[in-house]
């Protein structure tokens, strides 16, 4: 490597540095109020970018410690992609990793999870190609679409606003997101039974339904067979019918 090209990846690494964090020194060619712009537009970039992404954990902080928060981010993570989704994914990463400082709501990181789910959900490009179902016979292969997820929190994050901000966590809450055939984004809250049937279904693929009633039964001796039968049949169906359950498809 030639020392012009060293000399310009040197120059590189310093606008970088300097582009994240404004304490960080300038290329010497590079004039302060020049630099000024380049750092507030990328700046103003990745904020954009966070607050489409996650608008009630922004909701929950003061303007100015959310900027803060964002100045924070920007200097500390190794971003690579200037793509929404990708600085979406960075953000999240940051703040899950860091843990929570005093000024975070508990359920904070939670949220986060959640919100970023419901874009993940929004922008795959993945597509479900498993056949739909109308109804669901008893030794059929099954599988949970490819855009359904079973979620768990400790707290009812579904509910999270300005307004309404748990201070303990009381959970279980138990929680479908699925994206259906117009690429909307839905919501279903579960009970234990149902999120344990659908989990059983996400996990092993190609399972019919008696399989995952035969597993069940396993994981709940005391519940009355006769109950647990009819109740996951109609479970499934409901679910077939919204298109989140499907025959198995391989790959």
């Amino acid at each position: 490597m030639t020392k012009s090209s060293l000399d310009f990846q040197v120059v590189q690494q310093q606008f970088a540095a300097a582009i994240r964090d404004p304490a960080n020194p300038a290329p010497d060619d590079i004039s302060v109020e020049r630099m000024a712009v380049y750092q507030q537009l990328f700046f103003n970039n990745v904020q954009n970018f966070v607050n489409s992404a996650f608008p009630v954990l922004k909701s929950l902080y003061p303007a100015s410690l959310w900027r803060q928060k964002l100045r924070q981010f920007f200097a500390q993570s190794a971003l690579s992609s200037p793509y929404f989704l990708d600085i979406a994914a960075g953000f999240f990463q940051w703040f899950s990793s860091k843990g929570l400082s005093a000024e975070d709501p508990a359920f904070a990181i939670e949220l986060a999870h959640y919100e970023w789910l419901e874009l993940y959900l929004a922008t795959s490009t993945m597509e479900d190609t498993a056949p739909s179902l109308t109804t669901v016979t008893p030794d059929l292969p099954l599988q949970l679409s490819a855009l359904a997820l079973v979620l768990c929190y400790q707290y009812p994050v579904m509910q999270i606003s300005p307004d309404f901000q748990p201070t303990k966590a009381d959970g279980p809450y138990y929680l479908l997101m699925y994206r259906n055939d117009t690429d909307e984004i839905k919501f279903v809250s579960l009970n234990e039974l149902s999120a344990t049937a659908l989990q059983i279904l996400a996990t092993e693929p190609r399972l019919s339904l008696n399989a995952v009633l035969t597993k069940l039964q396993q994981l709940l001796p005391a519940a009355e067979p006769a109950a647990l039968q009819v109740g996951t049949a109609e479970l499934f169906s409901k679910f077939a019918r919204k298109g989140v359950i499907r025959a198995f498809q391989a790959d």
